[in-house]
């Protein structure tokens, strides 16, 4: 992760964003001195690209996995600590949404909207319109748990109000939770946008790392010889999503004692 954070700052600072776009280069150029990373079809230097798209890339997960951590946060101590008809909406939409394919309501979705219309921002919402159910039941089973503790039981008798007791006893307890969650939202937002733009319903305009190896996919660069072009990306997308994974299973171990004592 350490690396890609560098890759992308660094890059920023010794690129020209123009280069990222098309026309802006010798076209069809194999990694060298020049071009660290080479040029695809249309001209692109794909150190560019890549450092802008990775920069893209990043922006949509952080909305949308922040989007979808918020929303879940909100929904899941609305229903667990209030309970009653709004407890009960809230879980069963939940219960009904969590076994739909997500990725397959995404792609309709966006491949119903015109492609001029989507945006970075765009993606990011369409992604986060069915992303939050899964943090939502993990809010609210801890939640459920920890308002029936014996430090919640002493400050009701201490008079303190629910307001209280919900941002001062119970939400630091569910910090490493939400932390946890949050990753995963990430992780989400980035597979999705990758899986999206891959498939050329990403915003076209843009060179998200999914959009570069959609755009070698339909100039057949394999067979024409140009390997760097869909190769670079695809190991970034790998490094990304990793490095995320590994982070949640640090974070998993910090938030849940029963993993820390099995090992």
């Amino acid at each position: 992760m350490l690396f890609l954070i560098a890759f992308t700052v660094v890059g920023f600072m010794v690129i020209n964003p123009k280069h990222a776009y098309p026309l802006s280069a010798a076209a069809r150029k194999a990694p060298s001195l020049k071009y660290i990373l080479g040029t695809d079809f249309f001209g692109r230097d794909l150190y560019a690209a890549m450092v802008v798209g990775m920069w893209q890339t990043a922006a949509i997960g952080l909305v949308a996995g922040g989007l979808g951590t918020v929303i879940g946060v909100v929904l899941g101590f609305v229903s667990a600590y209030f309970g009653g008809v709004v407890d009960t909406v809230i879980k069963t939409v939940c219960q009904i949404l969590t076994p739909i394919p997500v990725l397959l309501i995404q792609v309709v979705v966006a491949g119903s909207l015109d492609k001029r219309d989507v945006t970075i921002m765009v993606m990011a919402l369409i992604i986060v319109s069915l992303g939050w159910m899964g943090t939502t039941l993990v809010v609210r089973s801890q939640v459920l748990t920890m308002k029936e503790r014996q430090f919640v039981a002493v400050a009701k008798l201490s008079g303190v109000g629910s307001m209280g007791i919900i941002f001062k006893e119970i939400m630091p307890n569910l910090l490493p939770f939400i932390a946890a969650a949050f990753v995963v939202q990430v992780f989400q937002a980035v597979f999705a946008s990758f899986y999206l733009a891959v498939l050329g319903l990403g915003p076209l305009r843009e060179p998200l790392l999914g959009n570069i190896i959609w755009s070698a996919q339909g100039q057949g660069a394999f067979f024409n010889g140009w390997w760097w072009w869909p190769i670079e990306p695809a190991i970034a997308m790998v490094l990304i999503l990793g490095s995320l994974a590994l982070i949640n299973m640090g974070l998993d171990e910090l938030a849940n004692p029963r993993v820390r004592k099995s090992e």
